[in-house]
């Protein structure tokens, strides 16, 4: 089965190489990167040349406000996966990342997954080379106290992962009947199943609804079931700044959201087709 990870990205260039480096590293070889850049830039086709090794797609689109739900439409119609994992352009794989979402993947149901969030000082080193991300998922137990002493935003736990089909996942995590929320940065479905709710909403605009809420509703309304892959694997999520914008039409669009939930209008306004 052949997957494509769809990379939203807006300018971060040092992260993207980072994401590119760890794909090169994959323990699962049939994939092909999808860049959704959400502007033009020449940096990217300069980056994108030095792994000529890994099948690469880039999409780009004039820089004119947050377009972000628009930017995955146009990778999503670009890739050729059978399977679409979707994360974000500061979210690094871990190795196992592709081989577990294979191994997961199960007709009917969207996998929805967590990050890892890491904090300045970690973040830092990653960027700067001195530490690798592999080496980082691979002994994690033993990274855990300082990740967790150096996060900001909470949730190291969940970069303590274990293998799909091994006993320790399947005794203490497979079966449990904990519910589960998707997470933009990080879920996957097959190829269809995105067709058959028409993509990501771009009638959204600049605000974050079409990103997570939305196409989670949207799934289960169109009758598929979310499965966590909660310490199966994860990303690595770079520390920032939280960038808090105001959009003065967000609250109207969220009433206009939850009107086609109670009608259960799962197809996309502006999507796909």
């Amino acid at each position: 089965m052949k997957i494509s990870l769809i990379v939203a990205v807006y300018k971060d260039y040092q992260a993207l190489n980072l994401i590119l480096e760890q794909a090169a590293k994959q323990t699962y070889d049939n994939f092909e990167i999808v860049i959704a850049e959400d502007a033009i830039s020449q940096d990217i086709p300069e980056l994108v040349s030095k792994f000529s090794h890994i099948d690469i797609v880039h999409c780009s689109q004039e820089d004119s406000g947050i377009r972000k739900m628009r930017s995955i439409n146009n990778a999503i119609r670009a890739s050729t996966g059978d399977y679409l994992i979707f994360t974000d352009g500061d979210c690094i794989p871990a190795p196992d990342f592709f081989e577990c979402h294979a191994k997961m993947a199960t007709r009917g149901t969207i996998l929805s997954g967590r990050r890892t969030n890491l904090g300045p000082g970690f973040s830092t080193r990653i960027r700067q080379g001195n530490l690798d991300t592999a080496e980082l998922a691979n002994r994690y137990l033993r990274y855990y106290p300082q990740v967790a002493w150096d996060g900001k935003e909470g949730h190291a736990e969940t970069g303590l992962c274990f293998k799909p089909d091994g006993w320790i996942f399947q005794t203490f995590f497979a079966k449990s009947k904990r519910s589960t929320s998707l997470l933009g940065c990080h879920f996957s479905c097959f190829r269809e199943d995105m067709y058959f709710i028409n993509g990501f909403d771009e009638s959204y605009g600049e605000t974050a609804l079409g990103d997570d809420t939305d196409i989670e509703w949207r799934f289960r309304a169109a009758g598929f079931e979310l499965k966590s892959v909660k310490h199966a694997t994860t990303v690595f999520h770079l520390y920032h700044e939280k960038r808090d914008r105001f959009i003065p039409e967000e609250e109207a669009l969220y009433h206009t959201m939850l009107d086609r939930k109670s009608n259960k209008e799962y197809q996309a306004k502006i999507g796909l087709k």
